[in-house]
């Protein structure tokens, strides 16, 4: 299942231009909130269908029959991109349990790539819900990939996937992959390049959020 937050019109749909805008990237403190933001809004979507209990709570005047999440999901990222993703569905879900992976894309000489997947560290995942979050989703190789991996930790009750942009060939292909995740996306493009890049995107995102890596 795939939810794009940019079909109804909201205060997203800004941020989502602010991302994309080459003149307005230099700022990588508001770069980063507006993933930050993004994050926020779909892990309050993403509540919404998360099992609740019933609980008694005592005000000053009397008792109050309050909603109160069950279970605490499992937040997961891939590094480094994912940082502001992740801390904005933190900023809700403030008492879940963390994951972080870090996968990337290996170039080689002929321009081809591969993805490697050099850290994981992550809590009991077993029948709990995962929520990963990672800026782009272009070819999907990276996140299927982190996925395969965080299965062999143990089987989610459910995988829920936060991007800012995802492009239609990455959804296409992870769907393909892992029919039951669910993908919550800023926005969706219909372009990839030869290269892996999403057109018209918004550029690397880990470099906008964090300054440019080193070419190794």
């Amino acid at each position: 299942m795939v939810v794009n937050l940019s079909e109804q019109y909201s205060l997203l749909s800004d941020w989502i231009s602010e991302l994309r805008d080459v003149d307005m990237q230099g700022d990588r403190m508001r770069f980063r909130r507006n993933l930050e933001r993004i994050a926020e809004v779909a892990a309050y979507e993403i509540s919404k269908g998360l099992r609740f209990d019933e609980k008694d709570v005592q005000t000053p005047l009397g008792t109050a029959v309050c909603k109160t999440l069950r279970d605490q999901p499992v937040i997961a990222t891939i590094l480094r991109a994912g940082l502001p993703m992740h801390q904005g569905l933190l900023n809700y879900f403030d008492k879940a349990d963390n994951a972080f992976i870090s996968a990337y894309r290996k170039h080689q000489r002929d321009g081809s790539f591969e993805i490697s997947l050099d850290y994981v560290s992550c809590p009991e995942l077993e029948g709990r819900v995962v929520i990963i979050s990672d800026p782009m989703l272009a070819t999907g190789a990276s996140l299927v990939k982190t996925i395969q991996f965080l299965r062999e930790e143990g089987h989610p009750s459910e995988i829920h996937v936060v991007v800012a942009i995802a492009c239609t060939v990455g959804i296409e292909y992870v769907l393909r992959t892992e029919p039951n995740c669910k993908i919550w996306c800023g926005d969706i493009d219909d372009e990839l390049t030869a290269k892996g890049y999403i057109v018209p995107g918004l550029g690397d995102a880990g470099d906008l959020a964090f300054g440019n890596k080193a070419q190794i």
